[in-house]
């Protein structure tokens, strides 16, 4: 299933270079943005039927932009970008589906399980995604945090994943090396997600062709 995402930063709808991400205001490599806002392109998509699609919110001043998204398509976009225990259900009430969640449930590398639990237990299981961003180093592949610039010693695996399906509805999965090249998909990667996980898992990065579409398709 095709999931369509609206990246927002500074206020603005845009196509970022995943890995520059952490690299300060002045070093972030932007493919595009957009002049139309938030909310036009959630009602493209309610138009067309797409559900399941991300509201990320990269950085703060995003706020507005996010709401009005939400609220052009109640029930049909998650929502990601400094969710915690605090704001989840706030953003649920707003209007998504469900919340992404990443560097919360991290801590000094290693997954948080209380928190996870209360997490999990305050939203529900069904309404949590996991967000499972990863860079290679070495032969495997690790969960990074922090705008994808920090290295946590969690290891994608099959393990890893089943542990954390106890927890959350899906995974979402960005191939942070490749984000935003358009240059093709990890390969890899993907194969490794569809032999492994066994909840419903979001791959995102580097398609830049509808046969980078069909890969994920089948290698998936």
């Amino acid at each position: 299933m095709f999931r369509p995402c609206i990246d927002l930063h500074e206020g603005k709808v845009k196509q970022i270079v995943g890995s520059t991400l952490g690299a300060g205001p002045e070093g972030v490599r932007t493919n595009f943005v957009s002049d139309r806002p938030a909310a036009w392109y959630a009602e493209l998509y309610k138009r067309d039927g797409l559900k399941g699609g991300h509201v990320v919110m990269l950085g703060l001043g995003n706020e507005t932009e996010a709401q009005a998204a939400l609220k052009a398509y109640p029930g049909g976009l998650q929502i990601g970008g400094g969710m915690n225990l605090d704001n989840a259900r706030v953003w649920l009430e707003a209007g998504a589906s469900h919340v992404i969640v990443t560097s919360r449930v991290f801590r000094e590398g290693r997954v948080d399980f209380e928190r996870l639990a209360k997490l999990s237990g305050t939203i529900g299981r069904e309404r949590l995604v996991l967000d499972l961003s990863c860079r290679k180093r070495g032969d495997d592949y690790f969960v990074v945090t922090d705008r994808w610039a920090k290295f946590t010693d969690v290891r994608i695996s099959r393990h890893t994943l089943d542990q954390l399906a106890e927890w959350c509805a899906e995974f979402l999965v960005h191939a942070v090396e490749v984000e935003g090249l358009c240059r093709g998909i990890d390969q890899e990667l993907v194969s490794k997600l569809g032999e492994w996980t066994a909840i419903s898992t979001t791959y995102a990065g580097g398609a830049g062709s509808m046969a980078d579409l069909e890969s994920v398709t089948r290698l998936g």
